[in-house]
């Protein structure tokens, strides 16, 4: 028994030492063995895993493909069912085609005829048009002819403006017909002459014995057209200075020779017959306005000779007014000696209108009354009558 191999011992036997500890065969077997059956644990519980897993996955693998088999017939029925719409919409399509179509024939139909007889309106309507095209050059010939006749007389017109004395003539013609046109007769007096001697070309006379108001229509024109008629600036400015002396040369003149105390006012109108050389002087000769209001002359244009007419006028009337105030009143009493008469007759015809209205309700009572009876007569109900007979012997009942 020599030779019999010790387990026991070599089990026992070191194998190394770590920190004084000493590790034998043994204990190392049996770590190893541990270790393996450790594994072999844990390959067994992750294989079990795996194993449930693709179990798991199986079993969902089959109900996405039970999923994807119900999707599938579904889409099979959803497309088997879009087919049949598809085919009764193709049908639809077809007759609304067809309707369509027909309704496209018909309409086309309807808009040639209309055409046609829109075409033949137009034609119509074009060859009326025409004819009154037609009436109208002729309208438009006979208007030329009448503006070649304007066109001479402006012409005509303005040679007569051309010359001083008919320029003149055309200024006092313009200030006498807005006169006449607003005053009466009698107050006023063109040329009239005043004790100096000076023959102005309209006088206006006031009411009340007030001092006479003068007009003088002689504008110098001459060197305003020339300040219209200037070709450069040295010429324009020459010109608006002979224009300026003039003017004040005519204020000085009006001011000494028609200014007569007791006579005429001390204020006197300088007429101007073109309303824009009165804004063009107001507008770029404010000197000579200026000089105009020193020399207590207005310069007016034919709307402030207009306005300024009017005003007079209107004093005028108020004058008249006056003067017939008398017999105004006079008027006025016997007025009210109409009305007073007036108002006693209708007061009267008032008390008839009263008196007539008692009569028609004492008719409506009667009628009342009788048509009471007549109702008791019908029905045959005479209490009321035999109760005021008892009540009062011998006497008659009268309604």
């Amino acid at each position: 028994m020599e030779n019999t191999f010790d387990i026991s011992g070599l089990l026992a036997s070191p194998l190394f030492t770590v920190n004084d500890r000493v590790f034998t065969l043994g204990e190392i077997s049996a770590a190893l063995i541990g270790l393996l059956l450790f594994l072999l644990i844990l390959w067994l519980v992750l294989a079990w895993r795996n194993a449930k897993h693709r179990a798991a996955n199986d079993a969902a693998n089959l109900e996405r493909a039970r999923e994807a088999e119900a999707r599938m017939a579904e889409l099979v029925a959803n497309q088997n069912e879009l087919t049949g719409r598809l085919a009764a919409m193709n049908e639809n399509l077809a007759g609304r085609q067809q309707d369509l179509s027909r309704a496209v024939n018909e309409r086309l139909e309807s808009m040639t005829g209309r055409i046609g007889q829109s075409i033949t309106d137009t034609t119509k309507n074009t060859q009326e048009s025409l004819a009154k095209l037609q009436e109208r050059l002729a309208v438009i010939d006979t208007a030329q002819t009448n503006i070649t006749a304007l066109s001479s007389q402006v012409v005509e017109l303005q040679h007569i403006l051309n010359n001083k004395q008919t320029r003149g003539a055309f200024g006092e013609a313009r200030m006498q017909a807005i006169v006449q046109d607003g005053l009466p007769m009698g107050a006023y007096e063109f040329q009239h002459t005043l004790s100096s001697g000076a023959r102005p070309d309209c006088v206006v006379f006031m009411p009340n014995d007030t001092p006479a108001l003068v007009v003088d229509a002689k504008f110098p024109l001459e060197a305003w057209n020339a300040i219209r008629g200037a070709e450069t600036p040295e010429r324009q400015k020459i010109a608006e200075q002979q224009f300026r002396r003039d003017v004040e040369t005519h204020l000085k003149a009006i001011s000494d020779k028609y200014f007569i105390t007791g006579e005429t006012q001390d204020t006197a109108f300088m007429f101007v017959p073109s309303e824009s050389i009165f804004a063009e002087i107001h507008e770029k000769h404010e000197g000579l306005v200026q000089k105009a209001h020193r020399a207590r002359v207005v310069i007016v244009s034919p709307s402030l000779l207009m306005l300024s007419i009017q005003v007079i006028q209107s004093v005028l009337k108020d004058t008249r007014m006056r003067e017939q105030a008398h017999l105004i009143q006079g008027e006025v009493i016997r007025l009210m000696e109409d009305v007073s008469r007036l108002d006693d007759r209708v007061r009267k015809l008032s008390g008839h209108f009263g008196q007539a209205q008692k009569d028609v309700d004492q008719i409506l009572v009667s009628s009342d009354k009788v048509t009471k009876r007549g109702s008791r007569i019908t029905d045959l109900d005479f209490t009321e009558t035999k109760q005021v007979e008892e009540k009062r012997p011998g006497l008659k009942v009268v309604e």
